[in-house]
């Protein structure tokens, strides 16, 4: 049903700041609903009446400047436009595997697209959002006999993503996966010898190049999701792009390489992988109204929950709603709202399923909002930028966009990196309206004014050009790259970053200078056969000398999964309650420790995780991690030894490895970092928020409203000094000059 919304927007008296309470929301949400043919269109307007004063955008898919960037390319292998017109299927009922296959965008342009991948040693492949890239072209070329005489490596920034998308695959290629069809992902390899289409983080395939750079069992690397830009990506690049040339030069089986994005700089990639030509594929888009709020809005939070019910009182129940929100606490604490909202709504007004997603969230649940609703009752999914582009969602109608996202960002002059919560860019923007669009004509409501917008960056800044590099550094120097400092980056980080990486490795131990060339020490090399940032690897590395290396297996493993700890929000009480018996006063890292021993004490009896609020699956995947972990210790032989009880050794080997992420207590009651004199707080969600030990070290840095420490322990002053003396003295020379 074309959408028609009124030219004119009203705005509330009470102005676009004042916004209405949880009981005015319970009051009017579906309070004297009209039920005519305009109800997309008030839904809009319903949200303009309760304060937050939206106006339209530029109808459909802006025009101009702002437009995203992929509509500004010439279809060169666009589909028959009757395909586009093709209606959707009836949600509820989702056609078999091969219908939907064959009702893809992608299928009508199947066969110019293998002709001209088939002459290709490299390719870009801009996919706008629905066309099917993803899931088909690896069909397409594996079925077509291209690259039949090796495996064909399917990229994905996101571990969900790469199981999600092997998944889908085996069932359409209705083969057990892990057979023909197989993902590897960090801890977790569900591949066999008959495995031909592989799907995989680009983290993964970065390892595997360590211990074979010319990638020999691929003859294919598709690189998808390449406009996210994630660090890992653009190492990526530069290994791929290496092994592709060494190949040729060998006379080896050639490497194709396909770069798949719904949106980027497509120059940029063009060039980089000299000059490979771009090919376009048209989605399946439809038509989707913008609409903006006329004034600012001071609570991104407070404005999204207020849009999610006014649509919920105009809309039919069958259209669902995707809220972008930034990170786990937040999705928790909305969800809680809205289910506590929806409790009270009146008779006759469609049952709402919130549900949150998240990378943290156990897998059971992600995937729950991938399930269509019962009929009668709306989905609203409160989301991170997980569903941004590495997933689909059926049934989505309406998208709330607060324009926030959680990043890191990092300083090398003072050596701090943070997380921290802020502006989407204009390409991240486009690519959530786009999630509107997918099965008919949909609505973005977007919470920040047309002013605003105008302000965002055009693209988002690549990882590697915000991020601590210590963990690249060391990958290059694992790949024996001759020269670190001149590899060929897409885009070059600052030399300060690479520098402060180095320094930081050199302060580990991992680097030192031979012949003027950087190389990795001996250290260096068995850090670099750990998947694990190089402080983890380190304090495992380090752990024999205070022999508690099966407790610190034990930490680093709980560290590498998403959290363990499950936090309800309207069960607070309960879970600090049940979690007493657990904590430690000497902080955050032996708590878990406590935590994982009591799991093992009940061999992760289910019940018993309920009860606990810990997660099982999580517990799970900290035991596998824990066990290749291990495995690893045992090839470089390691003696492994426990400590037992004596937790003083495993606190004195975090503060040897961790001693770069150390805060003092000041005389006025704040912490400093020791590093950088930055002003940090002790995160609510520690055990030692309400403590003022002397000294702690910490896992990372979190900005919101204040720059806090996550996961703490309580150490020694004396003990980061013996780690690192030189270290030391010369940041207290700093400080007194």
């Amino acid at each position: 049903m074309p959408q028609t919304a009124p030219r004119q927007w009203h705005r509330a008296p009470a102005g676009p700041r004042d916004y209405i309470s949880h009981n005015a929301l319970r009051r009017v949400a579906c309070a004297g609903r009209r039920r005519d043919d305009a109800v997309e269109a008030r839904g809009a307007a319903a949200v303009a009446r309760a304060g937050l004063g939206l106006r339209r955008g530029g109808g459909a898919m802006p025009q101009g400047g702002g437009e995203p960037p992929a509509k500004r390319l010439k279809a060169a292998l666009a589909p028959r436009p009757a395909m586009l017109a093709a209606s959707p299927a009836p949600r509820r009922h989702p056609p078999p595997a091969d219908t939907q296959r064959r009702g893809l965008p992608i299928f009508q342009a199947r066969g110019p697209l293998l002709s001209q991948l088939r002459g290709l040693d490299s390719a870009v492949l801009i996919g706008e959002t629905g066309s099917g890239k993803t899931t088909q072209i690896p069909q397409y070329l594996y079925e077509a006999g291209i690259g039949r005489q090796g495996i064909i490596a399917v990229t994905q920034p996101r571990r969900v993503a790469a199981i999600s998308l092997a998944t889908r695959v085996s069932d359409e290629k209705k083969t057990e996966l892990g057979k023909l069809v197989g993902y590897t992902v960090r801890f977790d390899d569900l591949t066999s010898d008959e495995t031909r289409i592989k799907f995989l983080t680009d983290g993964m395939l970065l390892r595997e190049a360590i211990g074979d750079p010319m990638l020999r069992k691929y003859s294919v690397v598709i690189l998808d999701e390449a406009h996210e830009r994630t660090i890992h990506t653009d190492v990526l690049f530069g290994v791929v792009k290496a092994a592709q040339k060494k190949r040729k030069e060998l006379g080896k089986l050639p490497l194709k390489v396909v770069i798949m994005s719904a949106t980027m700089d497509v120059d940029q990639f063009s060039q980089y992988f000299n000059g490979a030509p771009v090919l376009y594929l048209e989605g399946r888009q439809h038509p989707i109204q913008v609409f903006y709020t006329k004034q600012p809005q001071s609570d991104y939070l407070q404005a999204a929950l207020v849009s999610v019910f006014q649509i919920h009182q105009e809309a039919p129940s069958s259209q669902d709603i995707l809220v972008f929100l930034t990170g786990q606490e937040e999705i928790e604490a909305m969800t809680k709202t809205c289910r506590d909202i929806a409790k009270h709504l009146p008779d006759g007004c469609p049952q709402m399923m919130v549900m949150p997603l998240y990378a943290s969230l156990p897998y059971s649940q992600q995937l729950r909002v991938f399930q269509a609703a019962p009929k009668g009752c709306r989905k609203v999914i409160l989301s991170t930028n997980i569903a941004e582009t590495s997933i689909t969602i059926a049934g989505i109608k309406y998208v709330v966009d607060t324009g926030m996202v959680k990043a890191k960002k990092y300083n090398p002059e003072i050596g701090l990196e943070v997380l921290a919560v802020q502006r989407v860019s204009k390409a991240q923007a486009w690519q959530r309206t786009g999630r509107a669009g997918r099965e008919d004509s949909g609505i973005c409501y977007r919470l920040y004014t047309e002013d605003e917008f105008e302000k965002f960056d055009k693209m988002t800044i690549p990882e590697i050009q915000r991020c601590n590099l210590a963990s690249v550094m060391l990958q290059l120097l694992a790949l024996r790259i001759p020269n670190v400092l001149t590899f060929d980056f897409m885009s070059k980080p600052s030399p300060d970053a690479i520098q402060a990486a180095i320094e930081q490795l050199d302060l580990l131990g991992a680097v030192e200078r031979k012949e003027d060339q950087l190389v990795l020490t001996p250290l260096g090399r068995k850090m670099a056969a750990f998947p694990l940032e190089p402080k983890f690897s380190k304090t495992i590395l380090l752990s024999p000398k205070f022999h508690c290396t099966e407790e610190i297996l034990t930490i680093v493993s709980l560290l590498s999964v998403d959290s363990v700890l499950y936090n309800p929000p309207a069960r607070r009480d309960e879970v600090q309650s049940v979690r007493k018996k657990f904590i430690s006063s000497e902080g955050d890292h032996l708590t878990l420790l406590s935590v994982y021993r009591a799991f093992k004490n009940v061999s992760g009896n289910k019940e018993w995780c309920k009860e606990n609020f810990v997660n099982s699956r999580n517990m799970m995947l900290v035991s596998d991690v824990r066990a290749q972990l291990r495995d690893i210790c045992v090839k470089l032989s390691m003696p492994i030894e426990s400590s037992r009880s004596d937790t003083g050794n495993i606190r004195r080997c975090l503060a040897h490895s961790l001693f770069m992420n150390a805060a003092e207590l000041q005389p006025d009651g704040t912490y400093s970092t020791v590093d950088s004199h930055q002003l940090v707080a002790i995160h609510p969600s520690s055990v030692l928020f309400h403590c003022k030990p002397a000294c702690v070290v910490y896992n990372g840095l979190l900005h919101t409203n204040k720059c806090y420490m996550r996961d703490l322990c309580v150490v020694d002053a004396d003990w980061l000094y013996d780690a690192a003396p030189d270290y030391f003295r010369r940041k207290l020379r700093t400080a007194k000059n």
